[in-house]
C-alpha cells in the first residue's frame, strides 16, 4: 500500500485531509511541524509527503531542504501547500525540490488528492457506481374517488319559543 505523511500543525485540516486520503486507499502517517516530520519520514519512509510551509520548530521549506540532502529520503514525493501565493515563495519551494507547490486558497480537498495520484502516478481509484436499479414501467395512477357532492342545506333556524338549551354533562 502507497504510504502518505502529511506533515499540517492545523489538527483540523491534518484530519480532513487524513480520513479523505485514507479514502482513496493511502496508508497515512502525520506529523505536527517539519521536526516531528523528519524524525517520522526517517522512520516510515513515506511514498509521498504532503506539507504545510508555515510550522513551529522547523518550516516545511528546511524540512524539504533536509529531505533533499538525506540520502534515504531524497526521493520521496514532496506536495508543498501553504498560503503563501507569491511568485518568489512558489520559486523557494521549487527551487528546493518540491515536486508541487500548492496555494491552499486556490485548491480545494480533490484538487489535492487529484495532485497527488499525478504526483504518484497512481490512477485515481474509480468512484463507486451507483446501484443499478431496475427499470420499472410507468404505472398508470388510478383516479383517486372524490367525495359525492354534498347538497347545500338551508341554515336551521329555531323553532318560535325555542330556548337554546346547552346540554348537561353530568359528569362535570
Amino acid at each position: 500500500m502507497t504510504k502518505l505523511m502529511i506533515v499540517e500543525d492545523d489538527i483540523a485540516l491534518r484530519e480532513i485531509y487524513s480520513i479523505r486520503l485514507t479514502a482513496e486507499g493511502y496508508t497515512i502517517v502525520v506529523a505536527g511541524d517539519g521536526e516531528e516530520a523528519l524524525a517520522v519520514a526517517v522512520q516510515e519512509k513515506p511514498d509521498l509527503i504532503l506539507s504545510d510551509v508555515m510550522m513551529p520548530k522547523i518550516s516545511g521549506f528546511d524540512m524539504l531542504d533536509i529531505i533533499r540532502s538525506t540520502p534515504e529520503l531524497k526521493d520521496v514525493k514532496v506536495v508543498m501547500m501553504t498560503a503563501l501565493s507569491s511568485p518568489e515563495q512558489r520559486a523557494r519551494g521549487e527551487s528546493l525540490g518540491a515536486d508541487r507547490y500548492l496555494v491552499k486558497s486556490q485548491v480545494g480537498i480533490e484538487d489535492v488528492v487529484n495532485v497527488i495520484h499525478e504526483v504518484l502516478g497512481d490512477a485515481a481509484a474509480p468512484a463507486p457506481a451507483a446501484p443499478a436499479q431496475a427499470a420499472v414501467p410507468a404505472q398508470p395512477v388510478a383516479p383517486v374517488a372524490q367525495p359525492a357532492a354534498v347538497p347545500a342545506m338551508a341554515p336551521v333556524q329555531p323553532a318560535q319559543g325555542a330556548v337554546n338549551a346547552v346540554p348537561v354533562n353530568p359528569a362535570q
